[in-house]
Order: structure tokens, then C-alpha cells, then sequence
């Protein structure tokens, strides 16, 4: 083998060498980045946010691909599924607890 093949072939696996430990280093940041959630958060489950689309729809939220108005569209479905949820709350705990504070003599 002639000096200068054996050259190129060291700098070919060289170069390999530093190729693949860049594509590694880069992979297993990106790992991480993905996985590092804040202390008492979990991930939404695709059931979750199904349920969550699904409340959302039946305060009329349509979602629709290229929404000219999102996300005000959206924050206001919230607003009133938000309210929804707390006239279900009243109607369940007997009413508003100022309003009965307030009739009782």
C-alpha cells in the first residue's frame, strides 16, 4: 500500500468519524430537548385532546384548515366553554354561594 492511499484512508474514516459523532451529538439533544417536561406537567394524551376538541365544538368552535381568525376564534370558544363549565358547576352546588349569602335574612 503507497503511503499516500494510506493517507487518504485515514482521513476518509477520519472525516466519518467526526460526520457520525456530529449527527449523534445533534440526535441526542434533540432527545432530550423532547422529553424535558416542567415539574407537575404531564403530556396531553391524543384522547385528551380529542375530548377537549370535541367541548370545544359544542360551544361553536369549528376548526378549519387556514383560519384567517385563529386563534381569536378558538379563544373564544374557551371563554364560553369556560363559562359553560361554571353554570354546570352552579346548577350542581345549588347555585352561586354570594347569590344564597344574599337572600338568607
Amino acid at each position: 500500500m503507497k503511503p499516500n492511499s494510506l493517507n487518504r484512508v485515514v482521513v476518509h474514516s477520519a472525516r466519518g468519524s467526526l460526520i457520525a459523532s456530529a449527527v449523534l451529538m445533534a440526535t441526542s439533544a434533540s432527545v432530550y430537548a423532547q422529553t424535558s417536561l416542567e415539574p407537575g406537567t404531564h403530556q396531553l394524551t391524543r384522547a385528551e385532546v380529542r375530548q377537549e376538541l370535541k367541548e370545544l365544538e359544542s360551544v361553536g368552535y369549528r376548526p378549519i384548515p387556514n383560519d384567517l381568525y385563529y386563534p381569536g376564534d378558538v379563544q373564544a370558544a374557551e371563554q364560553r366553554l369556560e363559562t359553560k363549565h361554571q353554570a354546570e358547576k352552579n346548577a350542581l352546588t345549588g347555585g352561586n354561594q354570594i347569590a344564597q349569602t344574599k337572600l338568607s335574612p
